[in-house]
Parts: C-alpha cells; structure tokens; sequence
C-alpha cells in the first residue's frame, strides 16, 4: 500500500497534468471555429470546380484528352498520399487515417498492383515504416509552417505532377480525415491523378461552347483541380486536429478528475487509518502504565 507521502506526489502530479490538458483543451477549442469555418468555407468552391471539370470533360474526347485527365494507360503502378497531422494528442485521428492508408494498401496489393506511399505530416511516417519502409518513397514537410495552406499545397501539388509526368505512378489516391464535426473525423479516400471523369455531366451545360478550346481550358485547369483537392485536404486535416485535439483533451481532464477525486479518497483513508492507529498506540500506552 502507497505511503501518504506517495499518495499525497501522484495527487499533485496528476493535478499538474489536468492543466496541462485543461490549457490544451482551450487553445483547440479557441482554433477550431477558424479553421472549422475555413475548411466549410472551401467546400463549395470544390464542388463548383468538379462540377466545370465535368463540364468540360464530358466535351473532350480521349485521343485529345490532357494526360492528367486520360491518364496513362495503365493503372499497375500506385501512389498514396496519406495527409497525417504533425502534432499527437489528438485521440485516433492518425491511428485511423493510417488505418485507412493500409487498408487501401493491401486492397491493392491483393489485386496484384504496385503500391507507393508519400506521406503528408510527421504523425503517419513511424507507423507505416513499420510496414511499408521500402514502400516509401517522398513526402511534404508541413511541421516548418504554423498553419499550411495554399502555398504547401501547390508545392504538394507540383511534385506530384512533376511524379505523374516523369513515369513514376499511373494513378494516386489521397487520403485524408474529414471534418464532421469534434466528435467525429471520417478517413477519406479519393481518387486525386489522373483527375476522376464524372460518370454525369451537367446536360444543362450542353450547349454552351468554351472559347478558347475545352483541351486548352482542362490543360490549365488539371492542374489547379490538383492543388484544389490537396489545399482542401489541408484545410480539413487542420479543422480535424483541433476538433480530436479537443475532444481527447476534454477526456484527458475528465478522467484526471475522477483519478484525483479516487487518489483523494485513498489518501484520506490511509490518514485516518494512520491516526487511529497512533491514538490506539497512545492509549494503550497509558493504559500500560
């Protein structure tokens, strides 16, 4: 049984930890509108743009289709890139975007195709090297900025471009958590290179005639749809961080308590047993004399 002493230095030491969740627990709470807001706030400028790309994709024919959008013919070689946070306490938000990477990974793998990962964040790179090192062949550094955003992700972006257009892979999926709201952080994966045809486009769009050409409009536009889709995956793995940041945090505090509260309990036990056992001891010394 723990002295008071030991009882009395776990009681202080857990109080300490529960401001340090209290406090952290804050600050997620305090960065969470914003990046809540700008994550909503880059929704509809997403689907706007797929919905144009599905437009002028259901216009090209696939003999003049850009590359980024025909693709290269093949679909053998993969390449994942997995978005992960760059700082922990934030509950199982990277366990389970990791979860979703080796998912994917072995679904591939199972069809006999060949799987690459580029990893996005620090928080995935231990995980997947435990499993898939020689698998890993590129990633971003995100750690060096306070809070990425569109720049990251056209240099992002530029690589993989850079990646698809040198032979590396025939096709890239990204993957990254999907904020619903604190509570809930869904793991996303969605098809980034070559740029998914919409299985329908618009009829309404049908008769409009894009000048210049619908080849050169897609030729700059791929590229941006890219860095779109990769800017908004950012967006989202920042709202998703502070949201499980929050909430684990929240737990975290909640459960200092009850550890105090059962810590305090004890320790007053002990304290009294300890005096009754001194006045026992005095008055059977009296009683001796």
């Amino acid at each position: 049984m723990p002295s008071l002493k030991e009882l009395k230095g776990r009681i202080n030491s857990v109080k300490s930890t529960q401001k340090i969740t209290k406090a952290k627990q804050m600050v997620a709470a305090a960065k969470l509108r914003r990046a809540q807001s700008a994550a909503e706030a880059a929704r509809p400028y997403q689907e706007r743009l797929a919905a144009v790309m599905a437009s002028l994709a259901g216009k090209v024919s696939g003999d003049s289709a850009p590359k980024l959008l025909a693709g290269t013919g093949s679909d053998q070689r993969h390449l994942l890139v997995v978005v992960n946070t760059d700082k922990g306490l934030c509950g199982g938000l990277n366990s389970n975007l990791v979860k979703a990477a080796k998912a994917k990974a072995q679904e591939l793998l199972a069809a006999g195709k060949t799987v690459e990962f580029y990893l996005v964040g620090k928080k995935g790179r231990a995980p997947l090297k435990r499993e898939h090192a020689e698998r890993i062949t590129g990633g971003f550094d995100t750690s060096t900025v306070k809070t990425p955003g569109f720049e990251e992700a056209d240099a992002i972006a530029a690589e993989l471009i850079g990646m698809f257009e040198g032979g590396k892979f025939d096709v890239a999926h990204l993957i990254f958590p999907t904020f619903k709201s604190a509570l809930a952080q869904e793991p996303t994966v969605n098809q980034l290179i070559p740029v998914p045809s919409p299985e329908n486009a618009d009829a309404g769009d049908a008769v409009v005639e894009y000048e210049p050409g619908e080849e050169e409009i897609l030729e700059e536009l791929l590229p941006r749809y890219v860095k779109t889709q990769l800017f908004g995956s950012l967006l989202e793995r920042e709202a998703s961080e502070q949201g499980a940041s929050m909430t684990a945090m929240d737990n975290a505090t909640r459960n200092a308590g009850d550890l105090i509260n059962k810590l305090t309990i004890q320790y007053n036990r002990s304290r009294q047993a300890a005096i009754t056992t001194e006045l026992i001891e005095i008055i059977a010394g009296a009683e001796a004399l």
